[in-house]
């Protein structure tokens, strides 16, 4: 079982880089070919590189484009199977829609180009209906890639051998087709699905298409300002042991630990994430790295044992953590660390203003909401402290006015 296994890992791994090394190819071939008719022989090395460098530019900005048609697939055929629009992110620039209108707000997700979320179609009264259209939604970028590269690839027929318009059209149809293959063809890397394999799954299990509604729903009403310690409880339930195998099926188990965290219901909270991080499971990535940082602040507030936080820091989670490092909770739990157990109130203060900051872009109020209240516990906590060092109470009056302030931003 396990060779089996391991060699559809290596298949999927050959099949990334062969797709990868592919395209790459094609592009320096294509640049190659237009440096060779455009720029005489013998001339200045400068030229060169400039021309070069012009075309690194156009090659990104195609790429850019790429992604931007890919997730406006997905909302396209949301929309047209029911889905209603939620969110649409390029890197860290997010437009959401709240409870009132469309807002534009910043938040970065490490490992992620993009993202379009949707509030799934369904009974309004909470109840998880049965089945959900789910292929369209998934395969919707894909299919824009395609559509891009093919209406690319006609307008460079038109276009003069060796321009730079030309250049720029052929680079959306290399980018298309790459992006289409990597994310149209059933491929998993490790435990994390790509779109195709997730429309797939979600196709043929009813578990993780009712998983794959809930995360959907819980992002739509966090959207909106609602905690997920408000939301319906039933949704919060942890999976099978066997069900957590599957990457959108685990994802209910991460909302379990939130919801705890949420209710500040600690020790229950980190007895979960404990069991998830050490076990086997497709809990991965950036979800593995929260649940760790939720750890670690839960051992700052309540043991802080600095041989207990030092094993935390593992070079994985502390990579994650520094690829999120302006992510609320992320910074929540370095200022504890800075407060609590480095006792450098400076620089917790420092910390402080790096939250507020993030808090006035982030898209999810409530979240913010909680974060606040875990700070105020942190600040609880260092109240021994204080009595001892004047200055220190100036960090719940910063945080008292920082809110203020973004309340009014």
């Amino acid at each position: 079982m396990g060779t089996k296994k391991q060699t559809k890992t290596n298949l999927t791994q050959i099949m990334f880089y062969l797709v990868m090394g592919l395209a790459g190819a094609a592009c320096g071939i294509l640049m190659m070919k237009v440096i060779r008719s455009s720029i005489p022989a013998g001339a200045p090395l400068t030229k060169t590189l400039v021309r070069i460098g012009a075309m690194l530019i156009l090659f990104y900005i195609a790429a850019i484009l790429q992604i931007i048609i890919h997730e406006g697939g997905h909302l396209v055929f949301g929309l047209l199977t029911g889905y209603k629009f939620c969110s649409f992110r390029v890197y860290s620039f997010m437009w959401i829609k709240d409870s009132e209108r469309i807002r534009f707000k910043r938040i970065s997700i490490a490992g992620t180009g993009g993202q379009c979320l949707m509030a799934p179609p369904g009974a309004e009264n909470g109840k998880i209906p049965a089945s959900i259209p789910v292929l369209m939604y998934n395969f919707g970028g894909a299919i824009m890639n395609l559509i891009a590269a093919a209406i690319a690839g006609g307008l460079a027929l038109g276009c003069p051998e060796g321009s730079v318009i030309r250049m720029f059209l052929l680079f959306l149809v290399i980018i298309g087709v790459a992006f289409a293959l990597l994310n149209g063809l059933p491929l998993r890397m490790g435990a994390v699905n790509n779109d195709g394999r997730n429309a797939l799954d979600l196709a043929k299990d009813p578990e993780a298409c009712r998983s794959f509604w809930i995360s959907m729903k819980v992002n739509e009403l966090a959207s909106r300002g609602i905690r997920v310690k408000d939301m319906p409880k039933e949704w919060f339930t942890v999976p099978a042991e066997k069900d957590l195998q599957n990457g959108i099926t685990a994802v209910r188990g991460v909302l379990a630990a939130g919801r705890l965290m949420d209710q500040q219901r600690f020790t229950e909270a980190d007895e979960l994430m404990k069991r998830f991080l050490e076990g086997k499971n497709g809990i991965v990535g950036v979800y593995r790295g929260l649940l760790g940082n939720d750890r670690m602040f839960i051992e700052l507030i309540t043991e802080n044992r600095p041989e207990v936080l030092e094993a935390m820091k593992t070079p994985e989670q502390l990579k994650i953590m520094r690829a999120m490092k302006r992510y609320p909770s992320v910074l929540r739990t370095e200022y504890a660390y800075s407060l609590l157990a480095k006792k450098e109130p400076e620089n917790a203060k420092k910390i402080l203003r790096e939250f507020e900051k993030s808090a006035r872009s982030y898209p999810y109020p409530g979240e913010i909401e909680a974060e606040r209240e875990l700070i105020a516990i942190v600040q609880e906590k260092a109240q021994p402290a204080e009595t001892e060092d004047s200055e220190e109470p100036a960090v719940a009056d910063e945080l008292s006015a920082a809110s203020e302030c973004d309340n009014n931003f």
